[in-house]
């Protein structure tokens, strides 16, 4: 059974950075797409970044100051964020999605699976 732990959250000042963290286990890292959403409080939870098959898809939103990565080696997904906003703030969540789709910007297939989240705030 696929599980997705999150770490890296907290408070950041305007303009600063934080790197998150997801430890992947229970399935085949390396064959899934691994994306990151994020829900703030009264709106849908949306896709930020997604990589698949060395393909990278962005949400247009944060284009140029969010960079996702993968440690296959590590069974670890990263998301590097600068230039943090305000209305970046939000609870951020790790998918695992078998379907490569959702790197293409094509949607989730449904049988993909969630962290817990992990909260980020942006705020002087």
């Amino acid at each position: 059974q696929a599980q997705l732990v999150e770490s890296g959250g907290g408070l950041v000042q305007p303009g600063g950075s934080l790197r998150l963290s997801c430890s992947a286990s229970g399935f085949d890292f390396s064959r899934y797409a691994m994306s990151w959403y994020r829900q703030a409080p009264g709106k849908e939870r949306e896709l930020v970044a997604s990589t698949a098959n060395s393909n990278t898809y962005y949400a247009d939103f944060v284009q140029g100051r969010f960079t996702i990565s993968r440690d296959v080696a590590k069974n670890t997904v990263y998301l590097q964020m600068s230039a943090l906003k305000p209305e970046d703030t939000a609870m951020y969540y790790c998918n695992a999605d078998p379907y490569p789709g959702v790197a293409y910007g094509l949607g989730r297939s449904g049988s993909d699976a969630w962290g817990q989240g992990t909260q980020v705030t942006v705020s002087a």
